[in-house]
C-alpha cells in the first residue's frame, strides 16, 4: 500500500523493514498475531443483527408479563474423558517444538446440561454418559449429590428423548421458586431443544422459549463462556493432577471421592 502511494508521487519505494520501523517509531502502536475466526460468527457481531434479538426478548417479556426473577438460561457442553488442558512446563532452551504430555482415558464423551437464572441460582446438573445401562461400579464410594441426574445414551450425546427428560427436570426444580405466571427459557438452536414433545411440554407448563441467533453463542450465551469455559479448564487441571499421582487411566466412577 505504501509503495503504491509513493509510486503515484514518483517517489522511491520503501524498504523491506519499513513497516516494522514505522511501528517502532510510534509508541502507541504494537504488533499482534491474528487468530482464525469463523466468518459466520463475525457476521453475528454486527449490532444491526443482534439488536432485533434483544427487541424480541423485550417484546416477549412484555407480552407475557415475565418477571426478571423468572429468566432462565440453559446450555450444554461436552467433556472427553481423560483430556488434559494445556500447561506451562520448563524445558531446555535449545528444544524445538512444543513439549507433549501423555493423557489417560478412552475418549468417551460425557454431556452436561445446566441451567441458571438471572439471580445466579442453578438447578442440579443433568449429566449424560455413554452406555445402555447404569453400572453399579459408577457409583461406588460416590459423593454425588442425590438430586444430580445421571442418564445414558449410546454415545454420551444429547438426544430428543434426553431433551424432554431435561425439561421435566427443569420444571421440577424451577416451578417451586417461580415468582410470576410464566418462565422465560433462553437457549440455543440444538435439535433436541426443539422437538415436538419438548415444545408441547413447555406450552403446557407456561415455559416460554427463545432461541438465540445462530453462531452467536460466543457473545450471547453466558453459560458457554462464563461457566463452561472455566469448568473445562478445571477438569483438565484435575486430570493433570491425577497423572502426577501416577494414575494412568481415568475410570468412569461418578462423583468419586478418591480415584483408585
Amino acid at each position: 500500500m505504501a509503495n503504491r502511494l509513493l509510486a503515484d508521487r514518483d517517489a522511491s519505494p520503501v524498504g523491506p523493514r519499513w513497516a516494522s520501523n514505522f511501528v517502532k517509531r510510534h509508541k502507541e502502536l504494537t504488533t499482534r498475531f491474528t487468530r482464525r475466526y469463523d466468518y459466520q460468527r463475525a457476521l453475528c457481531e454486527d449490532p444491526k443483527l443482534i439488536q432485533p434479538w434483544f427487541e424480541l426478548v423485550r417484546d416477549t417479556v412484555a407480552k407475557y408479563g415475565i418477571l426478571e426473577e423468572d429468566f432462565h438460561n440453559f446450555d450444554e457442553t461436552g467433556f472427553m474423558m481423560g483430556m488434559i488442558s494445556s500447561t506451562m512446563v520448563v524445558t531446555s532452551s535449545d528444544r524445538y517444538g512444543k513439549p507433549t504430555l501423555a493423557q489417560p482415558g478412552d475418549r468417551e464423551w460425557v454431556s452436561v446440561i445446566q441451567s441458571i437464572n438471572s439471580r445466579g441460582e442453578a438447578i442440579p446438573p443433568f449429566i449424560i454418559v455413554a452406555g445402555q445401562y447404569h453400572l453399579s461400579n459408577w457409583y461406588e464410594d460416590s459423593a454425588l449429590p442425590m438430586d444430580w441426574v445421571i442418564s445414558t445414551t449410546r454415545n454420551g450425546w444429547t438426544t430428543n428423548e434426553k431433551g424432554v427428560e431435561w425439561i421435566q427436570h427443569f420444571e421440577k426444580h424451577t416451578k417451586p421458586r417461580t415468582q410470576g405466571a410464566y418462565r422465560l427459557l433462553i437457549m440455543d438452536g440444538h435439535e433436541s431443544h426443539h422437538s415436538t414433545e419438548f415444545e408441547l411440554f413447555c406450552k403446557e407448563h407456561q415455559i416460554i422459549t427463545l432461541c438465540m441467533p445462530s453462531h452467536s453463542s460466543h457473545i450471547l450465551q453466558p453459560l458457554d463462556v462464563g461457566c463452561f469455559g472455566p469448568l473445562k479448564k478445571a477438569y483438565g487441571k484435575e486430570i493433570e493432577g491425577l497423572l502426577k499421582r501416577q494414575l494412568s487411566y481415568a475410570t468412569p466412577t461418578v462423583g468419586s471421592k478418591d480415584p483408585k
